[in-house]
């Protein structure tokens, strides 16, 4: 009995690290290539990868080509386009999350962020397509949003 119990612990040892590393995982354990390789991923692949998300929900846009069904998991949501990941918004990513000031985005990114007074954007030149940081921030200037988005769709 006490082998049966001390092998129960064990496998729920090991489920819940499991569980816990793939949240992190989603969250903040990808190297910013991995995330940038989001953009233009399959909703198979995407499914495949990180498997059902938690949420999904479709979010309107000022015009009906912009509307967008939303996959929400941990730290992450894909914003999908027909049937692929066109722009993902990160809790946190690139050395910033949310409730950073903006000082700390903008010494974070470098000298190539501008500054538009709501939100700072990068771009970013050396993938396949070009592609857009932006980071929002509240009106007590702490970041609220970060997405990575494909700025040529």
């Amino acid at each position: 009995m006490k082998q049966a119990s001390f092998l129960f612990f064990i496998l729920l040892f090991f489920l819940t690290t499991l569980l816990r590393s793939q949240e992190r995982h989603l969250n903040t354990g990808l190297g910013i290539d991995e995330q940038y390789a989001f953009i233009g991923m399959e909703l198979e692949e995407m499914i495949e990868r990180f498997g059902p998300p938690r949420a999904v929900f479709a979010a309107r846009g000022n015009e009906t080509w912009q509307d967008d069904v939303i996959f929400q998991y941990t730290g992450v949501d894909f914003y999908i386009f027909k049937d692929r990941v066109w722009q993902v918004k990160f809790v946190s990513t690139h050395g910033i999350s949310n409730g950073d000031t903006k000082w700390t985005v903008l010494q974070t990114l470098g000298n190539t962020a501008q500054d538009m007074g709501d939100h700072v954007i990068l771009e970013i030149t050396e993938k396949n397509w070009p592609l857009m940081m932006r980071v929002n921030f509240s009106n007590t200037g702490q970041v609220n949003a970060i997405f990575l988005y494909r700025s040529n769709f």
